[in-house]
C-alpha cells in the first residue's frame, strides 16, 4: 500500500515520547491518543483511543533499552493500526536495535537485523523511516521502502558554530576503520582534514597497538562515530590521539547514545571534553553527564514525514 492516507497522525509508544512530541510540534499536530501499558504478567497492552481509518499513521519508537520490550511495543502498535484500517503505516525508528547482527561472521550465527526487519513488515508497517543504521545494507533487509536519514548534516552545524574562530585547528578523526566513511563525510561538511585511529593486535595475548594515520599534533580533534555503546573504543581513541598523536583537545559526536554498562563512567574519566549526541535515544536521569550535549532530531523527522506524505523526495534533507 503506497498511496498516502487522508491525513497525518503521529503516535508514540514509550521509548522516546520526547521525539514524538517534537515531530508533532514540527508538523503542527497533536500526538495521537493511545496508551501502551503492561498486564500484570508483563505482556504488553496497546489501546488506540481515536479513529485512524484511512489515515497516514506514523508510529515513533526507538528500539533501544529495554530493547525487547520496545520492539514488541512497536510490533503490537503496527498490528493495531493495521487492524484499525489505517491508510498507510510508517514505522519511525530513530534508533534501530539489533542492527549489529547484520551478517554471519561465524558459523551458525543468526542475522537478527533481517529477522527484526521481517517482524516489523509482518506486523503491518508499509514503510520505515530511520536515521544512521549501524550497517546501511540493512535497508535491503526490508521488503518495503526505507527512508534512511543521516546524522552528519545535523551534527556538523554544531561544530561549525563552535569552532568558527579556530576552524583551521580542527581535525576530524575516525575512532576505527569501520567509521571512516562517516568521518570523511563529516570532515567534508566542516571543511577539515581527516585522520584515522588504526588499532591492531600484533600477536595473540598482546595488547592492541594504536596508530594514528594523519596529523593531529597541536590540533583540536573531533571523533565521529554512529553510536556510542560502552564507550571503550571512543575513550581509547581519545587517549591515543592525545598521547601518540599530540592533539591538544578531544571532542566526540555520534548519532546514537546507547551508553550501556560503564559508558558514563568511562566518558567522565576520559580526556574527552564534550560528547555531542542526537536524542534518538532518551537519556535517563541516572545517565546524566556534564560532558554530554544532546541535539534535537525531531524537526528533521518532521520534515521527512511531511515530504513522505506529499510524495516528495527525502534526499534534500541529507544536505
Amino acid at each position: 500500500m503506497n498511496l498516502h492516507g487522508k491525513d497525518i497522525k503521529i503516535f508514540t509508544a514509550n521509548s522516546n515520547k520526547k521525539v514524538a512530541e517534537q515531530i508533532a510540534k514540527g508538523l503542527g499536530l497533536p500526538v495521537g491518543q493511545s496508551e501502551v501499558t503492561t498486564f500484570s504478567d508483563g505482556e504488553i497492552s496497546v489501546s488506540i483511543k481515536e479513529s485512524v481509518r484511512g489515515s497516514d499513521v506514523f508510529v515513533v519508537q526507538s528500539t533501544s533499552h529495554p530493547v525487547n520490550n520496545n520492539l514488541m511495543e512497536l510490533l503490537i502498535m503496527c498490528d493495531a493500526f493495521k487492524r484499525a484500517s489505517a491508510g498507510r503505516i510508517t514505522a519511525v525508528i530513530p534508533y534501530f536495535g539489533y542492527a549489529r547482527q547484520d551478517r554471519k561472521s561465524r558459523a551458525r550465527d543468526p542475522i537478527t537485523a533481517k529477522l527484526v526487519a521481517d517482524l516489523i513488515v509482518t506486523a503491518g508497517a508499509d514503510r520505515v523511516l530511520t536515521i544512521d543504521l549501524h550497517a546501511p545494507q540493512i535497508q535491503g533487509f526490508f521488503n518495503v521502502p526505507v527512508d534512511h536519514l543521516l546524522g552528519v548534516p545535523i551534527l556538523a552545524p554544531y561544530f561549525i558554530e563552535k569552532f568558527k574562530y579556530c576552524k583551521n585547528d580542527i581535525v576530524v578523526v575516525s575512532p576505527d576503520l569501520g567509521s571512516v566513511t562517516r568521518a570523511r563525510n563529516f570532515a567534508a561538511k566542516i571543511n577539515a582534514p581527516l585522520a584515522i585511529v588504526d588499532k591492531r593486535r600484533q600477536r595473540a595475548n598482546v595488547c592492541e597497538v594504536m596508530n594514528i594515520i594523519g596529523d593531529v599534533k597541536g590540533k583540536k580533534v573531533v571523533l565521529v562515530d554512529d553510536m556510542i555503546d560502552t564507550a571503550g573504543t571512543l575513550c581509547n581513541a581519545a587517549e591515543a590521539v592525545i598521547e601518540k598523536g599530540g592533539a591538544i583537545e578531544v571532542y566526540a559526536c555520534a548519532t546514537h547514545g546507547v551508553l550501556s554498562g560503564p559508558a558514563i563512567e568511562r566518558i567522565n574519566n576520559s580526556v574527552i571534553k564534550e560528547v555531542v549526541l542526537l536524542d534518538t535515544i532518551a537519556l535517563p536521569a541516572e545517565k546524566a553527564c556534564d560532558k554530554i550535549v544532546q541535539i534535537e532530531v525531531g524537526h528533521v523527522f518532521a520534515q521527512a514525514i511531511d515530504r513522505i506524505y506529499q510524495d516528495k523526495p527525502v534526499s534534500p534533507l541529507f544536505g
